[in-house]
């Protein structure tokens, strides 16, 4: 089975050595495809160096960007990965254990947060786990993953600017099962300290029920603005 990373960036040039770092070590991988969406911080000069990666470019946005990723993968699996996340050591061999099952289209990870502080982070993190073990769900924090021919029968991720990661895992579990692994990825809560926690969940929310009302992302998105850069919608 061969799996490709798609690793989205925009303005990572200070996180990403160590994600291609920590990712060198899955040596399982077939190959790590970093879409840049137009930094302007130096990390789109910095990859010129790498050769471990092959990197592309692509319109701005997480659902442009993954897209763009996916065109160019060879693998038959896709894994999507954000630039300040960190796979389980093993998480090849347990992508390729779940998709044993010609059941299962695609899957996610558990998440557990890098800073342990403030303690209310660990209150996030073990929602945001619960949700994902009632429901079988994920979020683009928990590395989602697919099948290749998956991917392109649920028509890969919309272009919006917020909840494509939902709306692609809504269109993934009507063509087969979604697998939750129970292994965590490793994810940073910078953005959740940077904006002030609790009004980060309360953003959250307040956007989720937007979406679940039936409010188009993309007007959410102008009513909402931009508050927390490249806004998660993992909780």
């Amino acid at each position: 089975m061969k799996i490709s990373a798609i690793v989205p960036v925009l303005n990572e040039r200070a996180a990403l050595p160590r994600a291609l770092d920590a990712l060198a070590l899955q040596p399982e991988l077939h190959e790590i495809i970093v879409v840049d969406g137009g930094s302007t911080d130096g990390t789109r000069e910095w990859l010129k160096g790498q050769t471990r990666v092959r990197v592309v470019d692509g319109p701005r946005g997480r659902g442009n960007q993954l897209n763009a990723g996916a065109r160019y993968a060879t693998g038959d699996v896709l894994l999507f990965l954000h630039a300040d996340s960190r796979l389980p050591s093993d998480a090849p061999q347990q992508i390729e254990r779940v998709l044993a099952n010609a059941e299962v289209v695609g899957g996610g990870f558990l998440v557990h947060f890098t800073e342990q502080e403030p303690a209310i982070l660990r209150i996030v993190a073990a929602g945001i786990n619960l949700r994902t073990r009632v429901s079988r769900t994920a979020t683009g924090d928990q590395a989602l993953f697919a099948r290749s021919s998956t991917f392109v029968a649920a028509d890969g991720f919309a272009p919006w600017p917020l909840f494509e990661d939902v709306n692609f895992v809504q269109r993934l579990k009507r063509l087969g099962r979604f697998a939750v692994v129970p292994s965590y990825v490793t994810t940073s809560a910078r953005r959740y300290i940077a904006f002030g926690v609790l009004r980060t969940v309360l953003l959250m929310y307040a956007l989720r029920l937007g979406y679940w009302a039936g409010i188009s992302p993309l007007a959410l998105h102008r009513w909402f603005g931009e508050p927390v850069p490249e806004i998660r919608t993992g909780v």
